[in-house]
């Protein structure tokens, strides 16, 4: 029986998961954090490296199963997926993608996936703007890739929900205020 949560924060750029996986870390007691930002190689060889990255983590979480400690992440193997879906690399990540929900799912854990979303799509040009943020040079953000992937994100949540009831997709909208979204999440995860 799980005794730790593991909480996965999908979405766009912008959506505001570092705001939201950082109240997460810090509001819930014995929590650890971690950012993950695949690999940067698109070519059909990346598929390769990121294979090899999510199937050891998924080896890692076993591991850290029924510790009482609970993880967030911020980006994992959904992010891969909604990037080869949406042609951002060179390859299918599909076969790789479903294995790894598989395990996944199978992992001794309260599991929570939370998609982050904006209702209000024009909020992602002023999001975007990164102002105070530190930008990596090869990346460029714009409205227009992060409502596209927004798309693919809610599909995704909508395919986990269905396909696997122990995993609690949650879609928060994230355009409201700060406040009322952390009460949210504090009522539908339970912390």
């Amino acid at each position: 029986m799980a005794n730790s949560k593991l909480i996965v924060v999908e979405g766009p750029q912008g959506a505001g998961k570092t705001t939201i996986t950082d109240y997460l870390r810090y509001s819930i007691p014995y929590t650890n954090l971690y950012r993950l930002c695949g690999t940067a190689d698109s070519s059909p060889t990346g598929k390769k490296k990121a294979e090899t990255m999510y199937k050891d983590l998924i080896e890692y979480l076993k591991k850290m199963g029924n510790q009482s400690i609970n993880l967030v992440f911020d980006r994992t193997f959904f992010t891969e997926e909604n990037y080869c879906r949406l042609k951002y690399k060179e390859y299918s990540f599909t076969d790789v993608y479903e294995e790894l929900l598989a395990d996944f799912a199978k992992l001794d854990f309260e599991i929570y996936y939370i998609t982050l979303y904006l209702e209000d799509e024009s909020l992602y040009t002023q999001r975007l703007k990164r102002e105070n943020k530190a930008v990596p040079k090869y990346a460029k953000f714009e409205a227009e890739k992060s409502i596209n992937q927004q798309k693919v994100y809610l599909e995704m949540s909508d395919d986990i929900e269905k396909k696997y009831p122990n995993i609690h997709c949650l879609k928060i909208e994230n355009s409201k205020d700060l406040e009322l979204t952390k009460q949210e999440l504090k009522e539908k995860i339970g912390f």
